[in-house]
């Protein structure tokens, strides 16, 4: 009982301590860049920019569904991974129309497939990138120390790129809609906008859709989803790592101190079934199954197994055998045509099928008149 408590107690500190750092750990960092958070790279300017420009925001959370056709989407660095119907669902929404920003610093497999987009295995200094004419009042911008370049090809055209050449940013006409990608997030952030020509690259974006088109932030990507509950995101996430390491330490903690997981149950001693359980389970089996054929077969066959054991006279090849039947013990074997016969022809239900079965096992196995058993003789009447 005292051993139970301790457990009790322990689960309930543990409980605690898990709900304390939570509550208060540091907000002052968002490396998902979530357009809810005010850390230095967050992108929560980005939402009040765009709604003092007069454009409607939504977060995207709890399910995943862009916007209207005409409106524009963030996609800041999914800490969740897509699936490739949530790819191709945003793929096909660009199509119709919209606009997808799509800023991250190692992208996302399947948005990257879906949207073409091809990454440079390797860095590019992007402290400083440098815009081309397509960006309007936009020369350069600041962001972090290092990037993975992108490969464009043709048709995406690169608007920023890093002191080297390489390309940091591209945009790209995708059906009746267009596609921006950014290799680094924190030219849109918080800390950022305020650098160098940061804003009025903010502002050129948002210009791209409609004066008062929606305006969306792919936050459902930066939560738990579907797909998180995968092998993968035991080890390769925060939680699952946290989760996995108090299993350990549970199952540590329970094998040091020789606990059990339950009362242990003795196994029940195995009795032994008779011959007769065997033959019914068998015969319950076949008639639930309807396998009325392999019925019939099994006692034909076994009806004639016993007849050349008998006779002294080998089952195969069966032509032979019957040929043999008839010459050796032509009674025998007319008997034994008859009630396999009247065996595979019984089709009256199981009352004839067992009457025929019953026929064919007196010939298989005859009882010789010296075992029948004896009538009871009647009562001599007493004089």
């Amino acid at each position: 009982m005292r051993g139970a408590r301790g457990w009790a107690l322990a689960a309930v500190l543990s409980l605690a301590v898990a709900g304390i750092a939570y509550l208060f750990q540091p907000l002052q960092d968002s490396p998902e860049h979530s357009s809810t958070s005010d850390a230095a790279n967050g992108t929560s300017a980005a939402v009040l920019f765009a709604q003092a420009m007069g454009h409607p925001t939504v977060e995207v959370e709890g399910s995943f569904a862009p916007p209207s056709p005409d409106g524009l989407m963030f996609v800041f660095t999914p800490t969740s991974p897509y699936t490739a119907l949530e790819a191709d669902q945003t793929a096909a929404w660009v199509r119709s129309g919209g606009v997808l920003v799509f800023a991250s610093e190692l992208g996302d497999p399947e948005l990257d497939q879906a949207l073409g987009v091809v990454r440079v295995d390797g860095f590019a200094s992007s402290g400083t990138a440098y815009g081309n004419p397509v960006l309007a009042g936009v020369n350069q911008v600041a962001g972090g120390t290092f990037s993975v370049p992108l490969d464009p090809a043709l048709g995406q055209v690169p608007i920023l790129r890093s002191r080297g050449g390489s390309a940091l940013g591209y945009t790209d006409s995708f059906g009746a809609g267009r596609v921006v990608v950014l290799a680094d997030p924190l030219v849109l952030c918080n800390g950022y906008l305020e650098k160098l020509d940061n804003g009025r690259l903010l502002a050129d974006l948002l210009g791209t859709a409609g004066p008062a088109a929606p305006v969306a932030f792919d936050e459902y990507h930066h939560g738990l989803t579907l797909s998180d509950f995968s092998p993968q995101a035991w080890v390769l996430t925060p939680w699952g790592a946290a989760l996995l390491w108090l299993l350990v330490a549970v199952f540590a903690g329970l094998l040091l101190r020789g606990r059990g997981f339950g009362p242990r149950i003795p196994r029940p001693a195995e009795a032994a079934r008779a011959d007769v359980e065997w033959a019914v389970a068998l015969g319950e089996l076949l008639r639930r199954s309807g396998a009325r054929a392999v019925t019939l077969g099994l006692l034909a066959t076994a009806s004639e197994r016993a007849v050349a054991a008998r006779t002294g006279l080998p089952l195969h090849p069966r032509e032979r055998f019957w040929n043999a039947l008839w010459i050796r013990a032509p009674e025998l074997a007319g008997e034994l045509a008859e009630a396999e016969h009247a065996l595979y022809g019984s089709a009256g239900g199981d009352a004839e099928l067992l009457k025929a079965a019953q026929r064919l096992h007196h010939v298989a196995y005859p009882v010789s008149p010296e075992r029948r058993p004896l009538r009871p003789s009647a009562p001599k009447e007493a004089k």
